[in-house]
């Protein structure tokens, strides 16, 4: 697929998803590298912009520039957005109670700390992303592997083997202290991502290198 082509079917999926307000987003598209730029009203909607491109296919990689700036909302005080963060993280059941830190600068939010399963600290970013008046959300919360490499191991392959939209023969795994390294060829970033998703579901797991490559 050549670029032009790459880059109108990205300007459609952006008109086509409803949770995104594309008017004011600009597609740029090198080598089926793209760039999005630009400005959204929220934080939510830059990063629903990013994962529309990532289904179009023949994406290989994203530039996100998308600046979010903030019209009718009222402006949010950092104390005030890192209290509504606390507050929020307490009442989700997937979050270990006092595991997670919360730091808000000029409207960016850092969370650190640490939790056991990687679910967990997705949920204390999901958590938090939604919030009004935020730039964006930085999750350095580390997870504390408890399990054996080769058990780490074992998981991940056996979820790619479920999955059938995977061809999980193309794909190495390498598991080194609580760190997977994915080898391998995909054919599509979706195929990318669920092979993340499954690394990331292994218990214990607290970094994945990405090294798949995608073509056929």
């Amino acid at each position: 697929m050549d670029d032009k082509t790459l880059r109108q079917f990205i300007i459609d999926e952006l008109d086509f998803e409803p949770s995104i307000d594309a008017a004011n987003i600009g597609v740029a598209v090198e080598k089926g590298v793209v760039t999005l730029t630009g400005h959204v009203a929220n934080y939510v909607e830059k990063l629903a912009a990013e994962r529309a491109v990532k289904r179009v296919k023949g994406v290989k990689a994203i530039a996100q520039e998308i600046e979010v700036r903030f019209s009718n909302q009222p402006k949010r005080s950092d104390d005030e957005i890192a209290q509504r963060a606390l507050d929020i993280l307490t009442w989700s059941v997937q979050v270990p109670a006092d595991s997670i830190q919360v730091k808000v600068e000029k409207g960016w939010i850092t969370l650190t700390g640490a939790v056991e399963w990687q679910y967990q600290k997705q949920a204390a970013e999901s958590a938090v992303r939604h919030l009004s008046g935020i730039l964006g959300v930085s999750n350095m919360i580390e997870i504390e592997p408890h399990v054996a490499a080769a058990d780490v191991h074992r998981k991940i392959m056996d979820s790619l083997k479920r999955n059938a939209e995977v061809e999980a023969d193309s794909i190495r795994v390498v598991v080194d202290n609580g760190k997977v390294i994915l080898e391998g060829k995909v054919k599509a970033w979706y195929e990318r991502n669920l092979a993340e998703r499954a690394a990331w579901s292994a218990p214990g797991v607290k970094a994945v290198e990405d090294r798949l490559s995608i073509g056929r």
